[in-house]
Formats: structure tokens, sequence, C-alpha cells
């Protein structure tokens, strides 16, 4: 299925999880980095034209970048995932996505709320909860992962692999 999705990166988490991530969550294995989602599904690649790029570069620009520290590590039934300490940012930008674009609700309409998450491990509870404790035992003896939000990431998949489709920085003005 041809799908895209927006994404915020976050390299120091990819950095310091990225092995349990390639073993624990199967989007790993398709090429999506360690991320936080803005708005999945979005529209199919074939429809993201100059007009949809412009209408989510000015979207973005109103944003400021901000700063993102994953503090708690958290849990659905079959998932694992490291929280931000400040969901508020992520929240803002996934509602103006979907106000801009209401044919795209955040994960297709199946979540009544957004939550913002990191995916650690998902499909398997059991290793859902042993990737738990090993998260919490690394931010115990290593401290929160903390990164620099600077940019929205459009990924596409019409290959089974994710790739880049474009990127939207957020600047922080009206225009």
């Amino acid at each position: 299925m041809h799908q895209t999705g927006l994404v915020i990166f976050v390299s120091e988490a990819e950095a310091r999880f990225g092995a349990l991530r390639r073993r624990f969550d199967p989007q790993a294995s398709l090429g999506v980095p360690a991320h936080i989602t803005i708005l999945f599904p979005f529209m199919g690649p074939e429809l993201v034209d100059s007009s949809v790029r412009r209408r989510l570069g000015i979207l973005f620009k109103r944003f400021s970048p901000f700063r993102c520290v994953l503090h708690r590590v958290e849990r659905f039934p079959a998932t694992a995932y490291l929280a931000p300490a400040f969901v508020q940012p992520f929240e803002e930008l996934t509602l103006a996505v979907a106000r801009a674009f209401p044919e795209y609700p955040p994960y297709g309409g199946t979540h009544t709320s957004v939550i913002p998450h990191l995916t650690v491990a998902d499909g398997d509870a059991l290793a859902a909860e042993s990737v738990e404790r090993e998260l919490r035992a690394d931010i115990e003896r290593n401290g929160p992962v903390s990164t620099h939000c600077g940019y929205v990431k459009l990924l596409e998949n019409s290959s089974g692999r994710w790739k880049e489709m474009h990127e939207f920085a957020l600047v922080g003005h009206q225009g």
C-alpha cells in the first residue's frame, strides 16, 4: 500500500535504542528511524504535489523549534514506548495538520486521542514487557533522551520501504 506519514526524527533515540528497535519494532526494519508521529496515515505519495508541500511548509513555519525530553517508559498492551515530558508541541502540530487536511485524521480516526510517543517495541506483549524493563534500566542509568525538534519529515512508502520525501522546517513565524 502506498502511504505517507509526517514525523519528527529523534536521532539521539536511534543512536541509543536503534538495536532494540530493529529487533522489536517491525517499522524499523522497513526503514523508519526513531521518531514521534505527527500524522499517520497521510495522503498517498502520488497526491503530494507542490501545492500540498507548499501548504505544509506554510503550516509548519508557524511553529517554533522546541526541545523534547523523553524521560518516561510507557506501554500500550503490545507496545513499549518512550514518552515526552511535554506533549503539547506534538499535539499542536498534529491538530494543526488534521485541521488543514481534515480528510486525514490522526491514525485514520481509529483513536479518539493522540498520545505522542516513540515506539521501541511493537506487536508482542511479552517482548514489549521485556523491552520496557530494559528501557527503564537504561533511562535510570543514563538519564533521559533529549533532542532538538526543528523539522517535520514527510515519509513515504510506495516500495515496501519507508524513505524521506520532504522536510519542513519549524521556524516560528507567521507567513
